[in-house]
């Protein structure tokens, strides 16, 4: 007899005194329970990792490709689960939902996604695929060269929605290049102030002599007051003991 929600979400919230087996959460899965529920046993599922994937590729084969299910084969970071989901990703290019979940949960395999997925991530209009773009990007972001990663990130960083542009300069803090610091001094200069408060973080962060000449130069030609105090401050942090 099928388990109603209420027993379901009462034995997930005692998983840690009585861990939960992957087979008792393959059985009570359904498409049929709320979604925040089917989420939270997926999410179980994938944090059991060798253990979680049988029974993850079990319901897929049983169920279909359902986003939680996608999310669970992403979270559980097995081979046979990576190779899976890049299959997917070439079969769900006429289907956005999924393609868009398959992304999302091949975040950390960034690397051995293709070059013109990412692509096609960066580029697309809607928010959720240029966020997932960056995660595959962030994760291949060490194969490249400064040059190479300004290519990938030069629409997003001009994307008019702050949570892109602001992943994007996050992608880039995590180098030191002169053409990183200069492109996120562009940032400081012209981007919303969310934006432009993300850039002088990422520009003091990296703290080289390149990043901090820059903060000088901002201190003194920014024409926005609270803008170029904000270069000052910056500037000063770098040289406190």
């Amino acid at each position: 007899m099928p388990m109603d929600e209420a027993a379901i979400w009462e034995r997930l919230a005692k998983a840690r005194r009585a861990p939960l087996e992957p087979t008792w959460l393959g059985e009570v899965y359904s498409p049929s329970l709320s979604s925040d529920l089917r989420r939270s046993i997926c999410e179980k599922l994938g944090m059991l990792a060798d253990r979680g994937w049988p029974v993850i590729d079990q319901l897929l084969q049983r169920h279909g490709d359902l986003p939680d299910l996608v999310m669970a084969a992403g979270l559980c970071h097995q081979i046979e689960a990576r190779d899976w989901l890049l299959g997917l990703l070439k079969r769900s290019q006429d289907n956005e939902a999924i393609h868009l979940a398959t992304v999302q949960a091949l975040s950390c395999w960034g690397a051995e996604v293709p070059t013109a997925v990412v692509n096609q991530c960066l580029k697309h209009p809607g928010q959720e695929h240029r966020l997932a773009g960056l995660k595959l990007l962030e994760f291949r972001s060490h194969c490249l060269t400064d040059v190479e990663l300004l290519a990938f990130c030069s629409d997003v960083l001009n994307d008019f929605r702050d949570p892109v542009a602001v992943a994007a300069i996050r992608v880039l803090q995590r180098r030191d290049g002169k053409a990183i610091s200069e492109q996120l001094a562009e940032q400081c200069r012209h981007g919303s102030d969310g934006v432009a408060e993300a850039a002088f973080r990422a520009l003091s962060c990296i703290a080289t002599s390149d990043s901090q000449q820059l903060l000088l130069e901002l201190s003194r030609t920014l024409k926005d007051e609270s803008r170029r105090k904000r270069a000052c401050q910056k500037l000063n942090e770098q040289f406190r003991t």
